[in-house]
């Protein structure tokens, strides 16, 4: 059996009751996720959200934040409240930093949303 180390690690978060303002659709969340970037103390290098209004994409959005050691995201689909988080650094930072300071957000802003799953997977594997 050969023993692999690994250069990262990647956090998943799935949730159901994701709540919105359809005036506001990813906005709070990319905020959300750029202070867990700050917070975790990684360098955002770009941010992003791409609002979806139904007619081409079920209505939702999309948001991220690339950081110089990888990728926050979110991807929502809002009618059905359901949203997905990843945390993927390959550095220094810790995405389990960034993954509960936004569960804390989450938690706070949205009381009858439930976490389905929280996984955590090394990334980046290679010999020894």
């Amino acid at each position: 059996m050969t023993d692999y180390q690994s250069h990262g690690k990647h956090v998943f978060l799935d949730y159901n009751g994701y709540n919105y303002d359809e005036d506001n659709q990813g906005n709070w969340m990319l905020k959300v996720l750029q202070n867990a970037v700050s917070y975790a103390n990684a360098r955002e290098v770009h941010a992003h959200v791409s609002p979806f209004d139904g007619s081409v994409s079920p209505l939702g959005f999309a948001a991220v934040v690339l950081i110089d050691e990888s990728h926050v995201t979110a991807h929502c689909y809002s009618e059905r409240g359901w949203l997905a988080i990843d945390c993927f650094t390959c550095g220094e930072s810790d995405p389990n930093i960034m993954a509960d300071f936004i569960h804390e957000r989450l938690n706070e802003t949205m009381p009858n949303i439930q976490l389905m799953q929280r996984q955590e997977v090394e990334r980046f594997l290679h010999g020894v």
